[in-house]
């Protein structure tokens, strides 16, 4: 997850000047999270019926804001939160640095995630570092009001219809471009690249952790999304940032890959935008995109009571309270099977079966990409070099370049 909205804590971390206890006995935990969990209703449900322990949530605005603290106090030995939201593909990098957390191993909650999810928040010994929170199965965010303006089908059916392949989707987005000068086709390089990597097994490392990225899908990604630029079908702003975000109160552009949690962000940054819609549809098949974990560092005060709500945050009950709250969807077998959840609709959307789609999205996805130790880093490199290609400040046969020479630097 990530979203450029404003900070609402000035940092990632809570324990620099307390350890969280008060006078009258009661504990407070901090929860450091990033973009939009779903998580503002479920603390003030605690707090109403908790006196002994209460929460206080510290959110930044990115993953990257959040990752930045992380390693920060980390390093510093001090000053991180109760309990520290990580986002997906930076797990394998924090299993290698699994023992500045707490094992969060129960018995009792054996079986109650996914279990690819369950396994990623797990290390090679067999403890459980993470509590899963959501998966991101993708659809299709699009504005139908573009659509009708560009002379394309509006009903979500029929887009979806539109965009069963990524050939589709971009011829789609060739008509749109030439009917409506000035809006893209679709949020930014970046976005579609994430989108598309989801699909990919192995586009960074091999399953022994080997990198490799002179390989012939990531080459294939690289050159649609870089490609894309000239045909005008992005918007070339990059993802998360101010501009993008002001792109949706400005008709930037008409799609986007939807992973349940950015339903959320787009309803946030759209705030007075009519015609959003969500079509039953991942070019070619299905796609999962992010979803997080809840980790207890070993720096912490307040273990045992952090460990308590971590549980409880990421109970089925609680995910499906915040898929509702923001469309965050559960990684829980029994939130994912509960009425709340498959039969949601959402009213910004234009009252679209989010709890279907999302269901029928998730069902889809046949790859789940191998994220070593070097996953997150050699995206980062990756993204840097589609935005060279966006800003203009390289062609894509350098900047691939320099991408390759940037994954030799990480060692």
């Amino acid at each position: 997850m990530a979203l450029a909205l404003m900070t609402t804590a000035a940092a990632c971390g809570g324990g620099d000047d307390s350890d969280g206890s008060s006078a009258d006995g009661t504990t407070t935990i901090t929860v450091a999270t990033f973009n939009e969990f779903g998580y503002e209703d479920l603390i003030d449900e605690w707090n109403a019926a908790n006196d002994d322990i209460k929460i206080k949530q510290v959110k930044v605005g990115t993953w990257d804001d959040a990752k930045a603290n992380l390693y920060t106090k980390l390093a510093a030995g001090s000053g991180l939160s109760d309990i520290e939201a990580i986002e997906g593909d930076a797990m394998p990098a924090i299993m290698a640095e699994s023992d500045a957390f707490v094992d969060l191993t129960d018995p009792e909650l054996d079986g109650r995630w996914l279990d690819w999810k369950a396994a990623a928040g797990t290390n090679a010994d067999g403890q459980m570092i993470g509590y899963g929170t959501d998966v991101g199965p993708e659809g299709i965010c699009y504005r139908a009001d573009l659509f009708a303006k560009a002379g394309l089908p509006t009903d979500r059916d029929e887009v979806a219809a539109l965009m069963g392949t990524w050939d589709d989707y971009f011829a789609t987005g060739d008509r749109f471009v030439k009917a409506v000068p000035g809006t893209a086709w679709y949020d930014s390089s970046g976005g579609l690249a994430q989108a598309m990597l989801n699909q990919v097994a192995n586009p960074f490392e091999t399953d022994d952790e080997t990198v490799d990225v002179d390989n012939p899908e990531l080459e294939a990604v690289y050159a649609t999304v870089t490609d894309n630029v000239e045909r005008g079908l992005s918007s070339k702003i990059p993802q998360w940032s101010d501009d993008w975000t002001a792109q949706f109160q400005d008709d930037g552009f008409a799609t986007m890959a939807c992973p349940g949690w950015m339903m959320g962000i787009v309803e946030g940054n759209s705030e007075g935008v009519d015609g959003w819609d969500i079509a039953n549809v991942f070019p070619g098949g299905g796609g999962n995109w992010g979803g997080s974990f809840l980790t207890v560092p070993a720096q912490g005060d307040h273990i045992d009571e952090a460990k308590e709500v971590a549980a409880w945050l990421t109970a089925p009950e609680q995910q499906a309270k915040a898929f509702a709250a923001v469309g965050a969807f559960p990684s829980q077998v029994e939130a994912q099977d509960s009425p709340e959840v498959n039969q949601a609709v959402n009213p910004f959307f234009n009252d679209a079966p989010i709890g279907e789609i999302t269901a029928e999205r998730a069902a889809a996805i046949t790859v789940q990409p191998f994220k070593g130790p070097k996953y997150s880093d050699i995206l980062a490199a990756f993204q840097a070099a589609i935005l060279r290609v966006d800003d203009g400040s390289q062609d894509p046969d350098e900047s691939w370049d320099q991408f390759m020479t940037d994954v030799d630097a990480l060692g």
